[in-house]
């Protein structure tokens, strides 16, 4: 058995947001994703499908040029190779599942290099 929080031990960055493997299985892979307020993950995609849901906080979603607003409690899924970014438009924490064979490295070089 494997625990986590979504709530303890919160880490923010200032500058991108900041990215934390909270469970790693050998189905899955659950990351918590922290953003201040105008952090951005600039439009990435991956090869496999993937759940996000914003657990605090708002986010503007961009899916294909259209662009969702996401509060507190709201999940999205898609499909692999789908283009999306994120802004954050307040403090918010989201928990991205990822496929195991997705790669958490590349989430982390997408906050990097947003």
């Amino acid at each position: 058995m494997k625990t986590a929080s979504l709530i303890k031990d919160l880490q923010y960055n200032d500058t991108k947001p900041t990215i934390q493997v909270l469970i790693d299985t050998e189905a899955c892979k659950e990351i918590r994703i922290t953003f201040r307020e105008g952090q951005i993950m600039k439009e990435h995609k991956t090869s496999f499908p993937i759940v996000v849901e914003i657990f605090e906080g708002a986010i503007d979603f961009g899916v294909n040029g259209t662009i969702c607003h996401l509060k507190k409690g709201d999940l999205v899924a898609l499909e692999g190779g789908v283009p999306h970014d994120l802004r954050a438009l307040e403090t918010s924490t989201v928990r991205l599942s990822l496929n195991k064979a997705d790669s958490t490295k590349r989430v982390e070089d997408v906050a990097k290099n947003s």
